[in-house]
């Protein structure tokens, strides 16, 4: 079956950054777009990023741009994050998805497939 297991959460001061993965497995990697989200406690889970399948469009969250990067490598079934200039508002469980077809989209049941979520905190 289809998995999405992320990694690379933790701790971090703010101003800090963390690199976020997620291997899949179980489907054909480079037939989909990936996409990262995150939920803070009490919230809905927002988009934060897309990548098409090829790697070579991505689309960000406003708040996001600049800082965090979205990139992947199809020959590893691995999607990344790369998180800078982490502040508290980025404090979340970050999940990543998979899902086919073009555009990118930020629409949350448009994607097929979620992982487990990987835990971000961001202290003062």
């Amino acid at each position: 079956q289809v998995q999405l297991v992320e990694s690379g959460g933790g701790l971090v001061q703010a101003g800090g950054s963390l690199r976020l993965s997620c291997v899949a497995s179980g489907l054909t990697f480079s037939n989909y777009a990936m996409g990262w989200f995150r939920q803070a406690p009490g919230t809905e889970r927002e988009f934060v990023a897309a990548i098409s399948w090829s790697g070579r469009i991505t689309y960000y969250l406003d708040s996001v741009k600049g800082r965090f990067t979205i990139s992947r490598d199809n020959d590893k079934n691995t999607v990344y994050l790369q998180m800078n200039s982490l502040n508290r508002e980025d404090t979340a469980v970050y999940y990543c998805a998979a899902r086919t077809g073009t555009p990118l989209t930020r629409i949350t049941n448009e994607y097929h497939y979620w992982g487990q979520g990987t835990q971000v905190t961001v202290s003062s």
